[in-house]
């Protein structure tokens, strides 16, 4: 017990802090500087939409706004089984500026993308979300990363705006998460990009099949294993905001780390060194965390077996962690103590990454096949 205490929390220690020192000092010792150049090759803006009509009009008038030559720059929205107003929306504007995919069954993003891509012909494709605003020069930033020729894909940086109590919390993560991308960039390659905004070689990027949840690990990822690095550009940035409770954040977050399991069972060859270029980074990026609430958990168990056999010492401990988990559930229950004290913000946002992170691998068991979508032929698709 005492081997399965000590051993669990070193693992998850490594995970959240021992991982990321290591990247550090990579990219301290062995820095792999960018050769970044400003080049304007064609770009096509590749836009996914479902009932975006709220959305759509001021996204595309921020792109279209975008500090890019509009003769080299194309927007591709791809309307997936709307059946509001947005391929009305989006058909209202300059065919030359504006092209229109729309599907009239819904098929999801990835089944979207892998039908698109083989329609595109610009030299660059950039990636977005209907819902954050970019930065006007975010696709200058990120094709001039693309000039140097081992750079495959350019991640963009996602900023959370402001927020008040667990939001806090989140952002604080967040900031933590992009440092980490900041320290992979420069030592190599990062393992997943931003979805809300990223570039890509088009001849680089590998058939995206229906149903992958996490498209924004797939494509970085294939995009890796041809031999191209993945980087990050935090002057690259698109504005979001954060959750302001965990019943908001949590559905998400279960869905992002379901697809972290669906990534895995798909494409097992992730999970073993040597077969990917990143499996070793995925390890300490990635899937060490979805391990970490069933270490914690037998850390918790073995302090309280030693704590019951008379271990003072134990017993301490298991206290702390009582006490930390008992924070978090007060934050997440009195959200006004958590908008107050940072210790119960974080211990609330940590809790609920974890606590998804455990109920997401039940979701993927009772079904595996949830998100996937009926698939229709790209021929249904009106141009």
């Amino acid at each position: 017990m005492i081997l399965a205490f000590w051993l669990s929390l070193g693992i998850v220690a490594f995970a959240y802090a021992g991982y990321p020192l290591a990247v550090a000092i990579r990219a301290r010792l062995r820095p792999r500087p960018i050769r970044a150049r400003a080049q304007t090759p064609r770009v096509d803006v590749l836009l996914v939409v479902h009932n975006g009509a709220a959305q759509l009009p001021a996204k595309l008038d921020n792109l279209l706004a975008l500090d890019y030559p509009a003769d080299r720059l194309r927007i591709n929205v791809v309307c997936d089984g709307c059946d509001d107003a947005s391929e009305a929306l989006a058909r209202g504007y300059p065919e030359d500026r504006v092209r229109v995919f729309a599907f009239a069954v819904r098929r999801g993003k990835s089944a979207c993308i892998g039908a698109v891509l083989p329609r595109l012909d610009a030299d660059i494709v950039l990636f977005n979300d209907v819902r954050q605003r970019v930065d006007a020069d975010a696709a200058a930033a990120l094709v001039a990363v693309l000039a140097d020729p081992q750079v495959g894909a350019a991640s963009g940086e996602l900023v959370l705006l402001a927020s008040n109590g667990y939001g806090q919390g989140v952002d604080a993560y967040w900031r933590y998460e992009k440092l980490i991308r900041r320290m992979e960039s420069a030592s190599g390659s990062i393992v997943g990009v931003t979805g809300a905004l990223y570039a890509a070689r088009r001849d680089a990027i590998p058939p995206v099949p229906a149903g992958v949840v996490l498209d924004d690990m797939w494509i970085p990822l294939g995009i890796a294993a041809r031999g191209y690095r993945v980087v990050f550009v935090p002057q690259a940035r698109a504005y979001d905001q954060a959750s302001p409770d965990p019943a908001s954040e949590e559905p998400r977050k279960r869905r992002t780390l379901a697809g972290n399991y669906q990534l895995l069972h798909r494409w097992p060859r992730l999970a073993i060194p040597g077969a990917h270029p990143l499996a070793l980074r995925l390890w300490g990026h990635k899937w060490l965390r979805l391990l970490a609430p069933w270490l914690l958990l037998v850390a918790l168990i073995a302090s309280a077996w030693l704590a019951a056999r008379g271990s003072l010492f134990y017993a301490a401990l298991l206290a702390l962690q009582l006490a930390a988990y008992g924070a978090a559930l007060l934050g997440r229950w009195w959200p006004p103590l958590a908008r107050r004290l940072l210790p119960v913000r974080l211990a609330t946002a940590f809790l609920s990454l974890n606590s998804s992170a455990m109920l997401a691998f039940f979701d993927y068991l009772r079904n595996p096949h949830a998100h996937l979508w009926t698939t229709t032929r790209l021929e249904d698709a009106t141009p």
